[in-house]
This record gives C-alpha cells, sequence and structure tokens, in this order.
C-alpha cells in the first residue's frame, strides 16, 4: 500500500484536508475543481440561500450522473483519450512523408 500524502483541497469556499495516495492527487484534484464550477454553475442559475443548496445540487447532479449507461464525463475522457491517439498517429504518418 503506498504512503498516504496530505492534500488541501476547498470546495465551496471551505478547505478540507485530505490524505491520498500520490497515483490519485491529480484524480482528486480535477473532482474538486469539477465541483466548484458546478457549484458556481448552479449558483448563478438557481436561487440559493445558501452554499449548502448548491453543494446539495451538485451531489444531486453527480449522483445522477452516475445513474446514466454511459456517463457524459467518462465519454468526455475517452473521447480526448482517442483524439490523443489519433493526433500522434497522425503525427507519426506526416513525419514519416517528410
Amino acid at each position: 500500500m503506498a504512503e498516504l500524502i496530505p492534500i488541501n483541497v476547498v470546495i465551496a469556499d471551505r478547505s478540507y484536508r485530505l490524505k491520498v495516495e500520490p497515483k490519485d492527487e491529480e484524480m482528486v484534484r480535477k473532482t474538486v475543481k469539477l465541483i466548484n464550477e458546478k457549484v458556481f454553475e448552479f449558483k448563478n442559475k438557481f436561487a440559493g440561500k445558501d452554499m449548502q443548496d448548491y453543494v446539495s445540487m451538485v451531489l444531486l447532479w453527480f449522483a445522477t450522473e452516475q445513474t446514466k449507461p454511459t456517463s457524459d464525463i467518462l465519454q468526455q475522457q475517452e473521447t480526448a483519450t482517442k483524439l490523443t491517439s489519433l493526433e500522434t498517429l497522425l503525427d507519426k504518418m506526416l513525419s514519416e512523408r517528410s
């Protein structure tokens, strides 16, 4: 088991200290970024009385995304991976022609 490293994250204006495996740090930070973006989005779209309302909306959004047959988030990641592979292949083919 890998040694856990401490990281600080801010979600909806609150700071949290977490311990994660080094290999998971990037994923955790990307998830935190997505959560904060969604909080901001919901805050601008919907009336709420406090930050807990917006965090609850994000939680509901995440739970709903997980129940979809293929999550939009996973589709976006898969598409990005495929595009990167295609770009690498095209670069290789172009360099071989030169």
